[in-house]
């Protein structure tokens, strides 16, 4: 049985594979691979894209989706969430797909063995579609070429299990990752290059990957708004001008704080790339474990 809770669980034939089955999928759809499987989302923080872009993709594919609602469900009862699990799972599903914020509850649930489970985002360590969709859409736009593409990481880094699993696929890949944030919001320990000004990379990079500044999880002021972070970090396209740098951001996006009206508008920007692509690639990751890894 195999389970997804992070990229390193996956081995570079696999993520070759899961991009050629992206890519397939995208050309074309394919016909129901998983028709009458059934997968159960176990989502306990909120999820706009990831939720239902694993629930288009689970379509697409012939499956059908239940969706548990944690804030209604006997964990509001005093049910562990083990025993919820284990509850869903004797009702025969064949996948679950569960996003919480502790970091090791996915692998916990996994460890059970009774069914896959798919790590939808955990605490502030992995998110592993996400830096799969991010890779897959470097790969596609520098058609293959990753080896020595420099990618510079901007924002909240500390807080963002996006960044985590991002710089680790990122590196196992030959991508040089540097980081960009005021000090608060770098990790504490780490060989990357760091900087806290943006203008210092500019001219050294080919992406730029920019965060949400999530403020509210830091316990002391950084600034006292999001308008003093955004004249620092915001994308814009005076401080882009005419580079030719590609701007990606996991979502939600927050406009004119994170990335400009403008640039989120301009030819450079992929974030809806990466949506579209998150599909592509979550259909290629339920096929690789309900179908294949079997």
């Amino acid at each position: 049985m195999q389970h997804l809770i992070d990229t390193d669980q996956l081995s570079n034939e696999q993520i070759r594979a899961l991009f050629e089955d992206a890519r397939r999928f995208k050309e074309k759809l394919p016909p129901p691979l998983l028709a009458d499987r059934l997968l159960i989302t176990l989502f306990f923080e909120a999820s706009t894209r990831t939720r239902s872009s694993f629930e288009v993709a689970a379509k697409r594919l012939g499956a059908h989706v239940v969706h548990l609602d944690p804030g209604r469900s006997s964990t509001k009862k005093g049910e562990t969430i083990d025993d919820t699990f284990a509850n869903l799972c004797a009702m025969g599903p064949d996948g679950v797909i569960v996003r919480h914020s502790e970091n090791d509850t996915p692998s916990r649930l996994a460890e059970m063995e009774m069914v896959p489970v798919i790590n939808a985002g955990a605490g502030n360590y992995a998110h592993p579609t996400q830096a799969l969709l991010d890779l897959y859409t470097l790969y596609e736009w520098f058609e293959g070429d990753l080896e020595g593409r420099r990618v510079a990481i901007v924002g909240d880094i500390v807080n963002s299990r996006v960044a985590a699993s991002d710089i680790r696929l990122f590196r196992r890949m030959g991508i040089e990752v540097s980081l960009v944030a005021p000090k608060p919001f770098m990790p504490p320990a780490t060989d990357l290059p760091q900087y806290e000004r943006i203008e210092e990379i500019l001219d050294d990079v080919d992406v730029i990957i920019s965060l949400r500044a999530q403020l509210e999880r830091h316990k002391k002021p950084i600034f006292e708004d999001y308008s003093e972070y955004a004249r620092r970090y915001c994308i814009t396209e005076d401080l882009l001008e005419d580079r030719g740098i590609l701007i990606m951001h996991p979502g939600p996006v927050m406009r004119n704080i994170d990335i400009s009206d403008e640039i989120l508008d301009d030819p450079r920007c992929m974030v809806l790339d990466q949506v579209k692509n998150g599909v592509f690639v979550r259909m290629a990751v339920l096929k690789l474990l309900l179908l294949d890894a079997r």
